[in-house]
């Protein structure tokens, strides 16, 4: 299934987006779920992470597109986005924002087929696994490729990725458990650590590719360096 989201604050031009969507859905066998949201605001503030994919209008009142995607990605770096403008310049700043692209109003059928179909060959190819993290501020989804370490932090755990360091309540022996097969590795009992960003190991430190280091513990270190050399082995 595809989690298709709408932004708009024009109803007549959500409806109609709304019947070409399932149009789609109907000629491809292709199971859509359809969320509407008619203002940034209102998608920022009950933002669903399983969204896959956003059509995005750029002139909006309250929270305008642009705006809206700054928000976004840093709630879900991973989502698609597709503009929606008359204006052609609109479009073309909204790409600093990793928009798939922009699609000029009035909408037409062609141009939404084209632009579906190459959403779902990339979703395929790219489809990248992630984690679903919960705190006071909200929820966000971290994509997995993305995420260097984490790490303990006053009784929680700080997530360190590329979007940003986000808290989790979650335990870590939980986080180590889901992780495991994604290539995590505990460097020490309050550390794990993404061994695709392992550039080297000297005595009981970790080199990042970042440039950041870490401490691995003695305990830890053969268990850490036996996996490492499995992971880097399969890669050779």
């Amino acid at each position: 299934m595809i989690h298709i989201a709408i932004c708009d604050d024009e109803s007549a031009l959500v409806d109609s987006l709304k019947e070409l969507i399932r149009q789609y859905g109907l000629e491809k066998s292709v199971e859509i779920k359809i969320t509407v949201y008619y203002d940034g605001l209102e998608l920022i503030e009950k933002y669903d992470t399983t969204i896959d994919l956003i059509f995005l209008d750029i002139q909006m009142k309250l929270l305008d597109g642009l705006r809206t995607a700054k928000q976004l990605r840093k709630l879900d770096e991973g989502v698609g986005i597709i503009f929606l403008t008359t204006l052609t310049q609109y479009g073309l700043e909204g790409y600093k924002y990793q928009a798939l692209d922009y699609i000029i109003k009035p909408l037409k059928y062609a141009r939404l087929k084209s632009e579906l179909d190459r959403f779902l060959s990339r979703r395929q190819k790219e489809e990248s696994p992630f984690i679903v993290v919960n705190n006071d501020s909200g929820k966000y989804k971290i994509l997995l490729n993305s995420l260097r370490y984490v790490e303990t932090f006053n009784r929680n755990l700080l997530f360190y990725s590329e979007q940003e360091n986000i808290i989790c309540y979650k335990s870590m022996k939980e986080v180590a458990q889901e992780l495991a097969p994604h290539g995590f590795v505990r460097c020490h009992s309050g550390c794990l650590v993404n061994l695709s960003y392992v550039k080297g190991v000297k005595k009981l430190e970790i080199s990042l590719i970042t440039g950041e280091t870490l401490t691995i513990s003695q305990p830890k270190r053969k268990e850490f360096m036996e996996q490492l050399t499995e992971y880097w082995g399969d890669r050779l």
